[in-house]
């Protein structure tokens, strides 16, 4: 996988837990988190449905890197197929 297709599946899982996020205003390096107001249920959620989507074991210790666009794509590019 390479980082633009990471890029699109982060995006596109978090538009599955937050359909009217505004994805364009989100910087690479902002909390996604924060900037869409996702609680800890949407958060998981989100990180579920990534897994599920690249098929990578994202584990509890992990999810601290998934905080942002950049980091969770730079994430999947290491751990991806």
């Amino acid at each position: 996988m390479n980082r633009t297709d990471a890029l699109n599946v982060v995006k596109e899982s978090i538009t599955q837990v937050v359909p009217d996020a505004d994805l364009d205003t989100l910087g690479p390096d902002d909390m996604f988190r924060d900037a869409l107001e996702m609680d800890s249920l949407d958060f998981l959620s989100c990180i579920e449905i990534l897994g599920e989507r690249t098929g990578v074991r994202i584990e509890d210790a992990d999810t601290p890197r998934l905080t942002t666009l950049s980091g969770s794509a730079d994430f999947l590019v290491a751990h991806g197929p």
